[in-house]
C-alpha cells in the first residue's frame, strides 16, 4: 500500500521557564491514532497543491497551516515553517502516511479552539514533561511524536531551538524512504 501523504506541525511557545508544545487529543472513535496525543496536522488534499505540478513539500506546507486552523483554530504563518523530519509509516500497516514533520515557533500564545469532534482535547507541555507523561502512562504519544519531543526537549527558549533547527539535517525515517524528496531551496 502507498503512503498518503501528510503533514504535521509543532506548535512552540516560550514561557518564563521552558518552551511548550501544543498536544492536541485525537478522538477514540477515529481509527488511525484514535485516543492518542498528537501535534495538529493531517492529509494533504489535492487543494493543498498551489498547482498540478508543484512539488510536495509546497502542498504540505499549505496543509499543515489549514489543519492546524481546522483543528486548533489558528492561523500560523507558512513562512514560519522550519522543515525538521519526515516519516514513512511502515509496510504491514493498515493505514501508511507519508508525513512532513515542521515546527512552528510563536511568539504569542493563540487561543485554541479544538473541534470537539475530531479532537476533544488540548494542552501545553514542555517536551520534557509530555515525555514523563507518556513514561508514566498518562498521555499516549505516537512513535514519531517521542521521537520529534525527545529532540526538542534539550531548547529552553525560541532563540535558541530557531537557529538550531534550521541548521540541522532532516531526520527521515526509514533513511532510505522512497517516499521522501527533498525540497529545493531557493
Amino acid at each position: 500500500m502507498t503512503p498518503r501523504p501528510a503533514s504535521t506541525v509543532v506548535l512552540v511557545r516560550e514561557t518564563a521557564e521552558d518552551i511548550e508544545t501544543l498536544l492536541l487529543l485525537r478522538n477514540t472513535a477515529l481509527v488511525f491514532n484514535g485516543g492518542y496525543w498528537v501535534f495538529p496536522g493531517g492529509k494533504i488534499d489535492q487543494e493543498d497543491y498551489p498547482t498540478p505540478d508543484a512539488p510536495e513539500y509546497e502542498a504540505a506546507r499549505r496543509a499543515v497551516v489549514r489543519e492546524t486552523r481546522e483543528e486548533a483554530g489558528i492561523e500560523i504563518p507558512a513562512d514560519e515553517l522550519i522543515h525538521i523530519a519526515h516519516w514513512t509509516t511502515p509496510p504491514g500497516q493498515s493505514r501508511r502516511y507519508s508525513t512532513w514533520f515542521f515546527v512552528c515557533p510563536l511568539r504569542a500564545s493563540p487561543q485554541i479552539v479544538v473541534d470537539d469532534c475530531e479532537i476533544l482535547d488540548y494542552r501545553w507541555l514542555s517536551p520534557r514533561l509530555a515525555l514523563q507523561a507518556q513514561g508514566q502512562g498518562q498521555l499516549k504519544l505516537p512513535l514519531p511524536t517521542i521521537a520529534t519531543l525527545k529532540t526538542l526537549q534539550h531548547y529552553r527558549n525560541l532563540q535558541d531551538m530557531d537557529i538550531a533547527l534550521r541548521n540541522i539535517d532532516v531526520h527521515v525515517f526509514p533513511t532510505d524512504s522512497e517516499f521522501y524528496i527533498p525540497p529545493v531551496m531557493v
